[in-house]
């Protein structure tokens, strides 16, 4: 099993799930990043909430940095997966 491969995703019913909780993942962190930043640039326009305004920028880089963290474990988590997969497959051969 090949990492970024679209077929990897539906090759069984574990990668499916595994597949749809990562996808979820990324996108509460995509959208947290987003507020933050829409926050962090309306904060801007007082003077006394600045700080607060870099904060949000920066927790908000942060959650953008997550986001291809994110896809790199889901996709070594699902070819583990699928090695997993394999090798119970040969080990009931085996056993046949």
């Amino acid at each position: 099993m090949q990492l970024f491969r679209h077929e990897t995703r539906q090759s069984t019913e574990h990668t499916r799930k595994l597949y749809a909780r990562y996808a979820l993942a990324h996108t509460m962190v995509d959208f947290l990043a987003a507020v933050l930043f829409l926050v962090g640039s309306v904060l801007f326009f007082w003077n006394e909430l600045e700080t607060a305004a870099i904060w949000c920028f920066v927790v908000g880089s942060l959650f953008f940095c997550v986001k291809p963290t994110l896809k790199l474990a889901r996709e070594i988590h699902m070819w583990r997966a699928g090695k997993t997969d394999a090798l119970a497959e040969e080990e009931e051969g085996a056993l046949i």
